[in-house]
């Protein structure tokens, strides 16, 4: 649970409408104004250099360099995900009454509920009887929102719900929304809301007729089963949808909008966030989320133009002091403007998109920790294929379906086999799995030296200044090969702290794991509770063995 560093919310919400700018700037604006112990608590983390309050538990990955920032001799050693080759989650083609008779597209959900795994899909049939194996995209109805229920996360199964009539029939799995046309779905559980008929809450992406483009809707829920909608859209501007999550108090939508560039120049497709204070009302204008770069000449810039772009946006989730995702690395190739040519606009059979890793301090600007670098491949995941052809994969990314569950991340994301008109295209849900929050780790650099240094094999990194809560806590480490590690505490100029530095530093028992608990000689942390500190890892090299740093975990008593 996240609480808010904020007295009083809609005052904030009316100056940033008063002053008419975006919000992050009203956002750090406000937290300069306000006491970092406006509202603590026993169980609080406070994070000076974020402005970001977390409760209970704050988590420090080895892949974030601002909550991490300060390293000497350590690199980064990005991990890679294993994969299962095949689809959890496939199109019903046989069903010609089912919803998702041509295509089961995760710009969706997974939620790991009360020991069940539930997802939340976008689907598509075919607008009439015929041929879904080689359906013309002329011929398919996208949407609705329909639903799955799983055991392991693995096995999934589509349930009965008698909601949406399909061809006359409404045996299947289709989702009541009050919108015709559907493109996606992302779904929250939202512990921290009081009101039962609001604890499941759903963001999804219909058309709006009017205007021919995609908006949002809102919709809350008691079941996840059966949902009220919004009456009116969220926002009524073009925005598709990867993501929806709390950070810091806040809802945050992702996603991809198409606008414009430096200079007033056409854009592609880019990734943007938007933001409310409540889940009914959502403040206008967006914020740059994650932008790759524009071509230089302007006149090669656009969305139909041949360069990589951001496609939906930042699927990402919420870990309360940080949050992790993935954009879309779209690798965008034309069609033919001519709309009497077969290809239309869109690159039918030729575009592809692999997944590229992101982090944010903020939950609204990201950065990627290695930049350019692919951590979800669809060389190493491929669609389905279709026999004896050889179409691109297309990667679709939400962090509604990044979750941890017992020792795993599990990593929900779509597979759009691309294929060209009447040739077998189709979406199905994939899972790749990294163990608990190993997204990457910090190591020493490797044992060669680089020119005019000699070679070290120790090095170290510090944390950011962390408000300890006012019960001490809990320091806990991910790590391989910790007999390698000592973790010692500063204050928040960089003083060591004697009773915790040294030979006293702290150390732990476990040789390598998910949770390597740490204890000090001097005892534990109770006496530093309400303190603003520093954590220093120190890492050495163990004969042939180099430690791994994963993740901190930082626990109130």
């Amino acid at each position: 649970m996240i609480k808010s560093s904020f007295m009083d919310k809609n005052i904030i919400v009316k100056k940033i409408v008063a002053m008419a700018v975006i919000p992050t700037l009203m956002i750090q604006m406000a937290r300069a104004e306000i006491s970092p112990d406006d509202g603590a608590t026993n169980e609080d983390f406070y994070f000076p250099s974020t402005g970001v309050r977390v409760e209970k538990e704050a988590l420090l990955l080895a892949i974030d360099d601002y909550l991490l920032p300060l390293r000497e001799n350590v690199g980064s050693y990005l991990s890679t995900p294993t994969y299962r080759k095949k689809a959890v989650l496939r199109p019903s083609r046989d069903n010609p009454l089912a919803p998702d008779q041509v295509a089961s597209h995760f710009y969706g959900a997974v939620i790991h509920d009360e020991g069940n795994y539930r997802m939340w899909y976008y689907a598509i049939a075919m607008k009439e009887p015929g041929d879904a194996d080689h359906a013309d995209v002329k011929e398919l109805l996208q949407g609705p929102v329909s639903y799955a229920e799983s055991d392991d996360g693995f096995t999934w199964t589509k349930p009965n719900l008698g909601q949406v009539s399909v061809r006359g029939s409404k045996d299947n799995n289709a989702i009541a929304l009050p919108d015709k046309l559907i493109e996606g779905v992302n779904v929250i559980k939202d512990e921290s809301d009081p009101d039962p008929t609001r604890r499941y809450k759903m963001v999804y992406n219909p058309r709006n007729e009017k205007t021919n483009t995609w908006v949002i809707r809102t919709a809350t829920s008691s079941d996840g089963i059966h949902w009220k909608a919004a009456d009116d859209y969220g926002i009524d501007k073009f925005l598709e949808t990867a993501s929806l999550y709390k950070f810091n108090d806040y809802y945050i939508i992702n996603g991809q909008r198409i606008t414009f560039s430096d200079g007033g120049h056409p854009s592609g497709r880019q990734g943007r966030a938007i933001l409310s204070t409540n889940f009914d009302d959502w403040l206008p204008g967006d914020t740059a989320a994650f932008l790759l770069p524009e071509p230089a000449n302007p006149a090669e810039r656009g969305q139909t133009m041949p360069y990589d772009q951001v496609h939906l946006g930042v699927g990402a989730a919420s870990y309360g002091s940080v949050a992790v995702g993935f954009y879309g690395l779209w690798h965008n190739v034309p069609g033919d403007e001519d709309s009497q040519k077969r290809w239309g606009w869109f690159g039918y059979g030729k575009i592809s998109c692999d997944l590229g890793l992101v982090i944010s301090n903020d939950g609204l600007h990201f950065r990627e920790p290695v930049k350019g670098h692919v951590y979800v491949s669809r060389f190493d995941t491929p669609a389905t294929p279709v026999p004896g052809k050889n179409f691109p994969t297309i990667l679709t990314q939400s962090g509604n379906g990044i979750l941890n569950v017992g020792d795993e991340t599990r990593i929900y994301f779509g597979r759009w086999l691309n294929a060209d008109y009447n040739m077998g295209y189709s979406g199905e849900v994939a899972v790749a799995i990294l163990p608990r929050d190993r997204w990457g780790a910090l190591g020493l650099y490797p044992d060669k030296g680089l020119r005019h240094q000699k070679i070290q094999n120790h090095g170290f990194v510090w944390s950011a200044p962390i408000r300890l809560p006012a019960s001490g806590c809990q320091v806990v480490l991910n790590a391989d090969h910790t007999k390698g590690m000592t973790v010692e505490i500063s204050d928040s100029r960089f003083q060591l702290l004697s009773g915790y530095s040294g030979v006293r530093g702290g150390k732990t028992e476990r040789e390598s794991g998910l949770d390597c608990a740490v204890s000090w000689a001097g005892g534990d942390l109770a006496v530093l509770g309400g303190q603003t500190v520093r954590f220093k890892i120190n890492i050495e090299k163990d004969g042939d063995k180099d430690p791994r740093l994963f993740a901190v975990y930082l626990r109130a008593n």
